[in-house]
């Protein structure tokens, strides 16, 4: 069965409650979205709460997908790029679907849902998102149309002696 897809939800209890727990679970899973497992709700909330700022300030959106439950199985934040020179894209970030369902296409159709979002962003002409190298996360978007646009050498340190590449991707809306 499909995600159902909200653009701009309610913040509500259960939908906070949803995002903090699809977060943990992902990283914990080995998901490049921000943190390193372990993980609990409570060391991600510092970075929700941040979010929620954004959103309020209308600088961000959130796209969130609902399995047939109605538990939060799949996000992504949309941001308004803030410099005055770069308007005409947008950011695409902490992409995610829960672990339990993944391989069922719900990652393709959480980015179809971004794309057609993004197209209701006057001017806005891509999205551009960023991953980390060696999980094999470019790859799936290359498939679902993103280009590789540049690379960052040791942008990111998972661990002392680990460092991985910044992937930058871009899709044009055009």
């Amino acid at each position: 069965m499909a995600l159902t897809f909200t653009l701009d939800p309610e913040i509500d209890p259960a939908l906070r409650d949803g995002v903090l727990a699809l977060w943990a679970d992902v990283t914990n899973a080995g998901g490049a979205v921000g943190f390193l497992p372990p993980v609990t709700a409570d060391d991600i909330r510092p970075e929700w709460l941040g979010r929620l700022t954004e959103l309020s300030e209308g600088r961000t959106r959130l796209l969130v997908g609902h399995d047939e439950d109605g538990a939060v199985a799949a996000t992504a934040f949309l941001a308004h790029n803030r410099h005055r020179l770069m308007k005409h894209w947008i950011w695409l970030y902490v992409v995610m679907v829960h672990p339990r369902h993944q391989g069922k296409g719900y990652g393709r159709d959480l980015l179809a849902a971004a794309e057609a979002a993004a197209r209701t962003f006057e001017g806005v002409e891509a999205i551009r998102l960023t991953c980390r190298g060696g999980t094999g996360v470019d790859r799936f978007y290359a498939s679902c149309g993103y280009k590789e646009v540049g690379r960052v050498p040791d942008a990111i340190r998972v661990a002392p002696g680990d460092d991985r590449e910044e992937i930058v991707m871009l899709l044009p809306l055009h």
